[in-house]
């Protein structure tokens, strides 16, 4: 897959790293100076392209036209908007995602400037703060699908309602999976017999309307 990202701050700088790291063609624009002389330390010479990235003879000579995905990275979100417009409209690019400065300009991140996932970064945080906060000792380790699905990780309680029963035995919410149980540092495959003790722990996919549920099932029954 390749992919174009437009900004070089630490937000395009990190993402290139990780992406390249899992395989990806990546090519990472970026005209700050004081930027290019960072990314050139960072990342291989032949990922940055120096440029203006609303320029559309600089996203054409990144290579735009073959592009998978835009990622419309910089620090501005009058030119995110406009990057997802000319990447779409010029470029006809299958896949935009878009990084939101300011919570305030959110709602115009759509599709009318062609923007197919919007990162609100201050909401995103708030609410990972305010799930942490909710959750006990449930561990989120990964989202999913813009946040409707969490990969989480909690122990089980001593006095939980799950300890000393099988799995086959829980009633547990819809779209919540058991995805692996690591008991003393072996990892278990979740069937329906097995029976979970205290200090289990259960690595689950679940939605995140359905985290509570769970947790009531692991965390301490105080009832």
């Amino acid at each position: 897959m390749f992919v174009v990202i437009a900004g070089g701050g630490r937000t395009g700088a990190q993402l290139a790293t990780l992406l390249l790291a899992g395989g990806y063609e990546v090519r990472l624009i970026e005209h700050r100076r004081e930027l290019l002389a960072h990314l050139h330390h960072e990342l291989p010479t032949e990922v940055i392209h120096h440029g203006w990235a609303i320029d559309p003879q600089v996203l054409e000579n990144a290579g735009i036209r073959r592009a998978h995905v835009l990622a419309a990275t910089t620090d501005t979100d009058a030119n995110n908007l406009l990057l997802c417009y000319i990447a779409r409209e010029m470029f006809n690019v299958p896949r935009i995602i878009a990084r939101v400065n300011n919570p305030r300009n959110a709602w115009l991140f759509d599709e009318k400037f062609h923007v197919d996932v919007a990162l609100n970064q201050a909401n995103v945080l708030a609410h990972l703060i305010q799930e942490e906060m909710s959750l006990g000792d449930m561990m989120t380790l990964l989202k999913l699908r813009r946040g409707e699905f969490s990969l989480i990780e909690e122990k089980v309680h001593p006095t939980a309602i799950a300890a000393g029963k099988a799995l086959r035995d829980l009633d547990l919410p819809s779209e919540c999976t058991i995805v692996a149980i690591i008991r003393k540092n072996e990892m278990l495959i979740p069937r329906g017999d097995a029976v979970l003790q205290p200090a289990d722990e259960i690595v689950a996919l679940v939605h995140h309307s359905k985290l509570k549920d769970l947790g009531r099932l692991l965390d301490a029954n105080n009832s």
